[in-house]
């Protein structure tokens, strides 16, 4: 796993690379700085809990590798709540800042300065959600006024920012931070007012819908087109995902640990809506086939899907082909053998040998490397689209977690464990960043996020009806599903 500050480069922001380079290499000195941290080949695989937060605050000959940033303030919070640590930062830095003072290399209070205004930058820039709790505000508030009792004192500017200084810095990073949370609440309040409302498992919608009402093919008919705005969708939705979010994973799921980092409920809000979306993309697809009442045309409106999932796979969005092929695969449109013997179903067993779960879906995770690779070696923004399925994300990182111990017999935190993890979790949000290149059709896009979806009861209704049940559990099916109709009638 490479540790180079290229890697997260697309996470911690352009910023960084603009900033002046600080010494790289290992933290030297200090309690705990060597003996309680373990490398090796150059690499660190595991340390005390305190002696990792002292690797992260700089001093003055040294900076952290701002990979061990990310992957430290995105792992820290299964042990430790943001507030907590940002707290324990401020002491190492008083304590380091006091001795400056009292010692021969007063002088150097300056840099020392620049160097923690930096990590705190780029904390602010990579977790902003971290400072929405009043204390994590309130320790970052209570570091920056020492810093800044540094800075009138000795007049210190800031070597990245030009005629700047220590103060101005972070009155610009306290600003920026402000936004930040600003605009993540206020989509957060945006998309619980959009929030799709349950579907009504005791409504039973009509199988038969008026003659004026659109289908998808009356929207659009052309599969690559859908598939593109599907994309648009996706990079949407998956863009309100972060780091943290995707943590919460691991941290729910420690049980030693499990008081110190439940988390605000809120931090999942971003996983549970884009899961939701996979699971009403399904029920739209299955809808959308069986409320149709010719067998013509629900044999078209299956290849026309086929055809989307398959345009979904070129572009690069397994998530949208994944969510297709597991709607037409649900038993109400499943079952309808007549309109299924009309399909060319060649294309469509070319999907399923794609997403076929045998070997932890090798097959998929084949054709996911391989965009992988034409992603990063990409030259435009069409080419470098990847979207994961991303409940088998969640199930990697999840596999990931059970496996490997948080904690080594000697009670070092297992950072081995947690490189990868913050790996996956990066290559993951570097595909989130892709800005996506097709048009937007706000047409399009409505009928898909709004189009009326079916209960399943309905669609095992409007199934039958298009095709009459075949043997005895159908037969039974229908029989408690026409009784319950005219129980509600």
């Amino acid at each position: 796993m490479p540790q180079t500050s290229v890697v997260f480069s697309s996470i911690l922001g352009p910023s960084c690379s603009e900033q002046v380079q600080p010494s790289m290499g290992e933290r030297g000195g200090g309690a705990g700085s060597s003996g309680d941290l373990v490398f090796q080949e150059g690499r660190l695989i595991s340390g005390s809990l305190e002696a990792l937060m002292e690797h992260l605050v700089p001093t003055v000959d040294y900076y952290p590798d701002r990979t061990y940033i990310f992957t430290f303030l995105l792992s820290s919070r299964v042990f430790i709540p943001p507030h907590d640590l940002l707290a324990r930062v401020g002491q190492i830095c008083l304590e380091q800042r006091q001795q400056l003072e009292t010692g021969s290399e007063k002088a150097k209070l300056k840099s020392f300065s620049a160097k923690i205004v930096q990590l705190l930058k780029e904390w602010t820039e990579a977790f902003p959600y971290d400072f929405q709790d009043e204390k994590a505000m309130a320790e970052l508030k209570a570091i920056t006024h020492r810093v800044t009792q540094c800075d009138e004192h000795l007049h210190c500017p800031l070597p990245s920012q030009e005629n700047g200084t220590v103060k101005k810095a972070i009155a610009l990073m306290t600003q920026s931070l402000l936004l930040s949370l600003a605009a993540r609440n206020q989509l957060q309040e945006l998309r619980e007012k959009l929030r799709s409302p349950a579907m009504d498992k005791g409504s039973v919608l009509k199988a038969k819908p008026p003659a004026t009402q659109k289908d998808i093919l009356g929207v659009c008919c052309d599969p690559l087109v859908l598939a593109q705005q599907l994309t648009h969708i996706e990079l949407e939705r998956v863009s309100s995902i972060h780091p943290e979010d995707l943590m919460q994973i691991v941290s729910h799921m420690d049980s030693r640990d499990k008081h110190r980092c439940r988390g605000d409920l809120t931090k999942t809000y971003s996983l549970e809506a884009y899961d939701n979306w996979f699971n009403c993309l399904s029920m739209l697809v299955a809808t959308e086939v069986c409320r149709v009442v010719k067998k013509k045309h629900r044999t078209r409106m299956l290849e026309f899907f086929i055809d989307v999932a398959r345009e979904c796979f070129n572009i690069g969005n397994f998530n949208s082909m994944m969510a297709i092929i597991s709607g037409m695969n649900l038993s109400p449109v499943a079952r309808l053998k007549k309109t299924w013997s009309k399909v060319k179903t060649a294309k469509f067993d070319v999907l399923e040998h794609h997403m076929d779960p045998s070997s932890n879906f090798c097959n998929y995770r084949t054709a996911l490397q391989g965009a992988t690779q034409r992603s990063q070696m990409a030259n435009s923004s069409r080419e470098k689209i990847v979207i994961p399925v991303f409940n088998l994300f969640v199930k990697d990182i999840y596999f990931l977690h059970k496996i490997h111990t948080n904690h080594l017999p000697n009670g070092h935190v297992n950072f081995k464990k947690f490189w990868e993890i913050s790996r996956q979790i990066h290559e993951f949000m570097t595909w989130t960043q892709v800005e996506c290149p097709f048009e937007k059709d706000k047409k399009i896009q409505n009928y898909l996020l709004t189009a009326p979806i079916y209960s399943e009861e309905a669609l095992f209704i409007a199934s039958f009806e298009s095709e009459g049940p075949e043997n005895h559990m159908e037969k039974d099916s229908w029989k408690t599903l026409r009784t319950t109709l005219l129980n509600r009638a």
